[in-house]
């Protein structure tokens, strides 16, 4: 099997005000974040896209997470003990995270009032990537369609004339990348991006991040499944581990090299 080739990502420059590292949870300030991250429950972050979180976070940029739900139709944990789980979760990956109600776990709807929502949140941080879970549809099935709010929410951040957001100026992002949660999830119409995640600490952060979830950990080796995945891709790709990301539309570069 030929390997894939290993290409590293340049973004855009973005104001000083973006290039700081987050470490506390925030809701409702005029904050700025680089990246913001969706997930539909309490560990789907960490265990979809974990590693590449904490890889952006000792790059100094800062990641905002905003979870969509408690977890309270989970066969395993409170409410209470996994919203504790989670911000123990985002203070070591070194991101700031908030808690989104919308219809509750395995409930949700894809309603244009919740896609409103979540483009008032991407006005707010003014961010230049998101991440969201992908719309395959075999997988827990609030994770596809928060996918499809936020692919539609992107959208209507950058129109200037809905009347329920006027209060805030349009934003455009410059790239939504999906990620998987579980294999079954993995999109098989879109070429990945391999996000390089082999640096020691990268791998140690993200694994406490992942054991974090002890509500959920204690009840399947999700943490060795995260990991066998993200050591296959590596192998791929010539490197020790990798994390697969979809981009919802196709990437732009000035040059070849």
């Amino acid at each position: 099997m030929k390997p894939i080739p290993k290409v590293a990502l340049a973004s855009r420059p973005c104001d000083s005000s973006m290039q700081r590292k987050a470490s506390s949870a925030t809701h409702g300030r005029d904050t700025r974040a680089t990246t913001l991250a969706f997930g539909a429950h309490p560990d789907d972050l960490e265990f979809g896209c974990g590693g590449v979180i904490a890889r952006e976070t000792r790059a100094g940029r800062a990641v905002h997470l905003v979870i969509c739900s408690r977890g309270e139709a989970g066969s395993y944990g409170t409410p209470k003990q996994r919203l504790q789980e989670a911000n123990n979760a985002a203070s070591l990956l070194g991101a700031t995270v908030e808690f989104l109600e919308l219809d509750g776990d395995a409930h949700l709807e894809v309603r244009p009032a919740h896609a409103l929502k979540l483009a008032g949140i991407i006005r707010r941080l003014r961010p230049e990537t998101v991440l969201a879970p992908s719309v395959v549809a075999n997988q827990h099935p609030d994770h596809a369609r928060l996918g499809t709010l936020v692919r539609d929410a992107t959208r209507l951040a950058r129109y200037g004339g809905l009347k329920e957001l006027r209060r805030q100026p349009a934003h455009a992002i410059a790239q939504l990348f999906f990620y998987a949660v579980t294999p079954e999830a993995e999109p098989h119409d879109l070429t990945p991006v391999l996000i390089d995640v082999s640096p020691p600490e990268i791998v140690s952060v993200w694994t406490a991040a992942m054991q974090a979830h002890a509500s959920q950990t204690s009840a399947r080796k999700y943490v060795e499944l995260q990991l066998a995945r993200a050591r296959l891709l590596g192998l791929r790709a010539g490197v020790e581990y990798a994390i697969a990301l979809y981009p919802n539309e196709p990437l732009v570069f000035d040059l070849l090299p």
